[in-house]
């Protein structure tokens, strides 16, 4: 990425360590808590969302899996901490790559963050050792085929499509849907500069050819500029 790229994308040095709400999670999703009753759900890659601590408390089966989650609470607070004030840091100064109908200003995005933060931290600890919180890496999962009925995939695919391969997303989304037995969401489709996926309609073609009915639905949710929509795949 030439300097003024990179002047024109939001500057992550490897993957933000960051977390989203549960009620953030709905939104992006388009999903009402009814709609998680009685569901088996995966949340890959989970990374510091209190998505899985919430949906816990509430009586709901959902499970994070991440890279992260080989590290300990102490390390993972510790990433945490530096990545949270790293975004904190950079949002004044790249505002024009968001919009902010959903926030509304710069202090209460990093409100957000720091109260995604503090439930995954409470969390992580006891959910690690009860099972809700696994590690993994992705293209692989350790869960038997058909384990979910609904795989949610966050900022992590398209939006790092800068460093991560076109066959690391292909094999990804299809380890995503070996798990699935309904439907997998992937959000958002773009990058780091609010750009599209370049190779979004190569991706879709692939999975329809795997046999996938793969399409864009639009979302309430947006906050990257142009990240209106997601990529469903029916498994």
């Amino acid at each position: 990425m030439s300097e003024t790229d990179t002047a024109d994308a939001f500057e992550v040095t490897d993957f933000a360590v960051i977390g989203r709400t549960f009620e953030e999670y709905l939104t992006i999703f388009d999903l009402e808590p009814a709609d998680l009753e009685g569901k088996r759900v995966l949340d890959c890659p989970s990374g510091t969302d209190s998505f899985v601590a919430t949906a816990h408390e509430r009586g709901l089966s959902v499970t994070g899996a991440d890279v992260l989650y080989r590290h300990p609470p102490a390390a993972v607070a510790h990433r945490l901490r530096a990545d949270v004030d790293a975004v904190a840091e950079q949002l004044p100064d790249k505002r024009h790559l968001f919009e902010w109908e959903y926030y509304g200003s710069v202090d209460r995005r990093v409100a957000f963050l720091e109260r995604a933060s503090e439930r995954f931290l409470a969390d992580y600890p006891s959910g690690r050792l009860e099972g809700r919180y696994a590690f993994a890496e992705l293209p692989e999962l350790p869960f038997a085929s058909d384990s979910f009925s609904l795989v949610l995939s966050a900022h992590l695919l398209f939006l790092y499509g800068d460093r991560l391969e076109y066959e690391f997303h292909i094999e990804s989304l299809r380890e995503l849907a070996r798990v699935a037995t309904d439907e997998v969401c992937v959000y958002p489709l773009q990058g780091l500069d609010a750009e599209p996926y370049e190779r979004l309609d190569e991706v879709l073609e692939t999975l329809r050819a795997d046999g996938y009915d793969a399409t864009l639905t639009e979302t309430p949710f947006e906050f990257l500029t142009g990240s209106t929509e997601m990529l469903v795949l029916s498994v």
